[in-house]
């Protein structure tokens, strides 16, 4: 088996990870995260789009049927599964067993960036939301969300989902320029790690949206959680010939641990340590178990 990693963080690779039931098969794997069990979710394009999954991969169950257009990202805290659904331009809220709480947004309506192709430097920054990538919750209960494919904005909500201020502009150079923020995570102090993708960097920024300082050894960051001790961990889809890669980094930038590996469109650490990847249109997940 393939063995990846350095030190403490020492990791062996699993394939094609989970196994689903007789005649079903994974669509475009776009996103896992894990519950407080250790519970895997995997956020996929096709229906059923939640399915569940135990720690050694085997099946539990599924939900979301018909709930998402075109699924993005999945993050889970304190049980609550937190989602977005790119192409309706929302963000969502559900229990874990498929329950909506709450929608940010209105379903299908998009503000007005100028971009019409996913992915461009878009002509203007907007308001909320048009394509957005990752929502997650923060330690003062606001939440805060990715608007990458057609807009460049980090949006700053309540928990009541009134939207309390937006920051970001269209730019490839300085700080609070955005080129698609893909993803986002909330450490305990507050300061929120942006995903700044086609840029190839992650911005740090304060809780009211003011920079601090970015990190630039990165190769076109997807996705990025953290795990208990605060350690991020980052999955990159590699650039100019650059293949992709997981790095581990402390809350300074430093990387701990660093491995090239298969693009990962989301990305995971569990409880446990364990390292899930979702591969995307390869249309499957694997999972790097930390050797103790």
């Amino acid at each position: 088996m393939t063995t990846v990693g350095s030190g403490a963080y020492t990791y062996t690779l699993i394939e094609n990870w989970g196994t689903l039931p007789a005649g079903q098969t994974f669509g475009n794997t776009s996103a896992v995260a894990t519950d407080s069990q250790n519970l895997v979710y995997v956020f996929q394009r096709k229906e059923p789009p939640v399915l569940v999954f135990d720690p050694d991969g085997n099946y539990l169950r599924s939900w979301g049927l018909g709930a998402f257009a075109n699924p993005h990202s999945i993050y889970i805290e304190n049980d609550i599964v937190y989602l977005t659904d790119r192409e309706d331009s929302v963000a969502l809220r559900y229990t874990l067993d498929g329950k909506p709480l709450q929608v940010i947004g209105e379903r299908g309506v998009h503000s007005d960036t100028g971009c019409e192709k996913p992915g461009d430097l878009v002509p203007r920054a907007a308001g909320p939301f048009n394509f957005p990538t990752e929502l997650v919750p923060s330690p003062s209960g606001d939440l805060y969300v990715t608007d990458g494919y057609r807009n460049a904005r980090v949006h700053r909500f309540s928990a009541d989902g009134h939207l309390r201020q937006s920051w970001g502009e269209p730019g490839k150079t300085a700080p609070n320029h955005f080129h698609l923020p893909h993803s986002l995570i909330v450490d305990k102090e507050g300061l929120i790690y942006v995903c700044d993708r086609e840029n190839n960097r992650i911005q740090v920024f304060s809780a009211d949206g003011q920079f601090i300082t970015m990190w630039s050894d990165m190769r076109r960051p997807l996705d990025i959680s953290m795990d208990k001790d605060g350690l991020f961990y980052i999955s990159e889809g590699g650039v100019n010939g650059l293949p992709p890669r997981v790095s581990l980094m402390d809350k300074h930038g430093a990387v701990v641990a660093r491995w090239d590996s298969l693009s990962a469109h989301g990305s995971w650490v569990d409880g446990r340590g364990d390292i899930y990847m979702a591969l995307g249109a390869r249309q499957r997940i694997d999972k790097y178990v930390r050797q103790r």
